[in-house]
């Protein structure tokens, strides 16, 4: 089996054919196709386990150097006595500095499902001045381990580094694609079933500045090969008023951040569900936004999920990142097993933003077809179709949309299709952003911790 198509392939595909062919551009992954598990010890049709330290609890539990656990309804991890200093060269901008630091790694994880793919997310404050740097190391099922893999070096603003992801990762059984740790061929047998998180926390020497991370954790998968998926029944008539942004009206704009709106799917969409929680962006994190353009508030979310690295703003991590950024927010990319999962998010007030690609002809009435994208579930009509703020429309207006239930769970949850050429592609698996406040309601909090969430 081939090594899985990078990030940065699918983006520049989506792109030309968005150029030739009237295809929405999006930042979405190509995730690696997967084999069920030989000898999975999981539980019968498991397929995603999730794992996030972020109780008071947990954070005593890892191992810090140079770190404590800061206490309160909100615990998390800062910097107390550095533990050394280090240069590190942004490999954007060339700069040398030297960084105060301080690490604190998680305890090891065994996973219920022995992985193929493993995505880290993580929720910081980062003061200008400081950054953080989130990093995965695990054990095979023969015993043998990883190497500390950067699954991403991160930072609210762009002053201090260009946040990053990190190419070139790898050992003889997995490789790092951007976002996602992937074993290059899952037909072996080879699974990766514990690791562990390592934080390292950044800030300027001789400064008493730091950074917190509220929340740190992964999505560890085994999804299988399938061009089909079942069909999951209705069970939700509902919709929520989440705001409608339209990534098409910022075509042009800023093309320094992943060639301008015609690619932003994914931090429109991010977006769309931070102000569906009460939260945007304060005049003075606008200022450097020109004067007159639309929607301001998408061209900052583009900047603030940029990675300077796969040169996009679809960066599945970091646009969670950026979402945990407004207050009180907690945000995760995980996968999803069925739209019933969807159902019971929204059911409980949450929308979902999922990652999908499809042929033209694969979703009646989106008009497009697209490599990857992004698009927020905000409710099902009474025959259980999807209703979807989807960002590639022309205007906020037309930014509601109706899509056939069955069509819309088989372009989100498969892992494989067929391209415009007849080439097998690979699809996402349910790969979704989920974003909710710090106080939830009992039903909310059911439903996540149902999923893993909490």
């Amino acid at each position: 089996m081939t090594s899985p198509t990078s990030r940065r392939t699918v983006l520049t595909a989506a792109l030309a054919a968005a150029a030739g062919a009237g295809t929405v551009a999006s930042a979405a992954s190509a995730s690696a196709a997967s084999a069920p598990p030989a000898g999975a010890s999981a539980a019968p049709g498991a397929l995603v386990d999730n794992r996030f330290w972020h109780t008071y609890t947990d954070w005593r539990c890892g191992t810090g150097d140079g770190t404590r656990v800061l206490p309160g309804p909100r615990p998390g991890v800062v910097i107390a006595v550095p533990a050394g200093r280090t240069d590190y060269t942004d490999p954007h901008t060339g700069r040398t500095a030297a960084w105060d630091y301080a690490t604190w790694t998680s305890s090891a994880h065994r996973s219920a499902v022995p992985a193929t793919e493993v995505i880290a997310s993580w929720n910081a404050r980062t003061p200008a001045g400081t950054w953080i740097q989130v990093e995965l190391s695990g054990v095979y099922g023969d015993g043998t381990a990883t190497p500390w893999f950067v699954m991403g070096r991160w930072a609210a603003g762009d002053g201090d580094i260009r946040r990053t992801s990190v190419d070139g990762q790898g050992d003889p059984h997995s490789s790092v694609w951007t976002d996602t740790f992937s074993v290059d061929d899952p037909a072996s047998g080879v699974r990766l079933v514990s690791y562990r998180l390592r934080l390292t926390l950044y800030r300027t020497p001789g400064s008493r500045l730091t950074p917190t991370v509220w929340r740190v954790g992964a999505m560890a998968s085994d999804v299988p090969d399938r061009f089909t998926v079942p069909a999951s029944a209705p069970s939700l008539a509902r919709e929520l008023p989440v705001p409608r942004y339209s990534q098409n009206v910022h075509i042009g704009q800023y093309p320094e951040y992943d060639n301008g709106g015609e690619a932003w799917c994914s931090p429109t969409s991010s977006q769309m569900i931070i102000e569906h929680w009460g939260r945007r962006p304060t005049a003075e994190d606008l200022a450097w936004v020109k004067p007159g353009l639309p929607d301001p508030q998408v061209c900052h979310a583009a900047r603030q999920t940029y990675d300077y690295q796969y040169e996009g703003c679809g960066n599945w991590p970091f646009n969670a990142a950026y979402a945990a950024t407004y207050r009180d927010l907690n945000a995760v990319v995980t996968r999803l097993g069925s739209l019933t999962d969807v159902e019971r998010l929204v059911r409980a007030g949450i929308p979902v933003i999922t990652s999908q690609s499809f042929l033209k002809e694969e979703l009646t009435g989106a008009g497009y077809g697209t490599a990857g994208h992004l698009m927020t579930v905000i409710g099902f009509t009474p025959d259980g179709d999807v209703i979807a703020n989807d960002p590639a429309s022309p205007d906020n207006d037309a930014v509601r949309r109706v899509y056939r239930r069955r069509e819309w769970e088989n372009i989100w949850l498969r892992t494989k299709r067929y391209d415009a050429g007849g080439k097998v592609r690979s699809g996402t698996g349910g790969v979704c952003y989920v974003y909710w406040p710090t106080r939830t309601t009992p039903g909310q909090q059911r439903v996540l911790r149902s999923l893993g969430l909490l």
